[in-house]
């Protein structure tokens, strides 16, 4: 074998190596879909409902018993920090905790990760399908 076609070959394996785990992130998500959470709180059950939305959207629509930290879309240290302050509360026990951000997407999963980081044990966190712009009860709806 010719020592191109050799690095060649080797670049390609280190690039699918590497591209491979990489797609498989966004899978590894854990989620809740709507029903599952209003069943949860219909039952009382003990549950963490991390809310990341922006002030005035949190203000205008969020779940009961939703905690706010208006740190969306979790991409600065100042929006991280704001997560970490609830961060005591979460360790406190071990209920679920469920990420809820507008839409249920990329400052959700930025959270998930960011919560992590931080020691909350993966097992615990969920992100709401859809978000709080996909809730369909609307009778479970809190504004302030």
């Amino acid at each position: 074998m010719q020592p191109r076609s050799f690095f060649a070959i080797l670049a390609c394996a280190l690039i699918l190596a590497t591209a491979i785990p990489g797609a498989a992130m966004a899978d590894e998500y854990q989620y809740k879909s709507p029903e599952e959470v209003k069943r949860m709180i219909d039952a009382e059950e003990p549950m963490h409902l991390v809310d990341i939305q922006v002030e005035g959207e949190f203000e205008k629509h969020h779940l009961p018993g939703a905690v706010p930290t208006y740190a969306y879309p979790l991409k600065s240290a100042e929006e991280k920090a704001r997560v970490d302050a609830v961060i005591d509360t979460i360790q406190a026990d071990d209920a679920p905790v469920v990420i809820v951000c507008p839409r249920g997407g990329g400052g959700a999963e930025r959270c998930y990760t960011h919560l992590t980081s931080r020691g909350v044990d993966e097992s615990r966190l969920f992100i709401l399908e859809k978000g709080q712009e996909g809730w369909p009860f609307e009778e479970y709806i809190e504004s302030d």
